[in-house]
C-alpha cells in the first residue's frame, strides 16, 4: 500500500543543448508551480498528495511530462492552466484528464 494517496512524479531532465528533453519545457518551473499549488489546496494534508522531481523517464519526445501513481497515469502538459486542470480533476476528484494524458 502506498504512503500517499496520489504521489506525481516530475520529469525534470535536463539533456545536452539541442536534444529533446522536458527541461525544454520549462519541467522545474512547473513542478515548483505544482508543489505550490496542491500545497495552498491543501492536497499535502493527511499525505494525501505527494509531489517529487525525478530524473529521465525516457519519453522525452512526450514530454514535458509526469505520471501519478497509485494510478500509473502519464500525463503531458504545456502550461499552468494544464497543471491546474491535473490538479483539480485527477488529485482532487479522481478523474483522469484525458486530453492530456499519453
Amino acid at each position: 500500500m502506498s504512503h500517499y494517496q496520489r504521489h506525481v512524479f516530475f520529469c525534470c531532465n535536463q539533456r545536452s543543448p539541442g536534444e529533446c528533453c522536458c527541461a525544454q519545457g520549462d519541467a522545474e518551473k512547473m513542478y515548483l508551480y505544482a508543489k505550490d499549488r496542491v500545497k495552498a489546496l491543501r492536497l499535502t494534508d493527511d499525505n494525501r498528495v505527494r509531489i517529487n522531481r525525478a530524473g529521465c523517464f525516457g519519453r522525452c519526445e512526450d514530454g514535458p511530462c509526469l505520471v501519478v501513481y497509485p494510478e500509473a497515469v502519464w500525463y503531458t502538459y504545456r502550461s499552468a492552466a494544464d497543471l491546474d486542470e491535473i490538479i483539480e480533476q485527477h488529485l482532487s476528484s479522481g478523474r483522469i484528464v484525458e486530453r492530456l494524458q499519453f
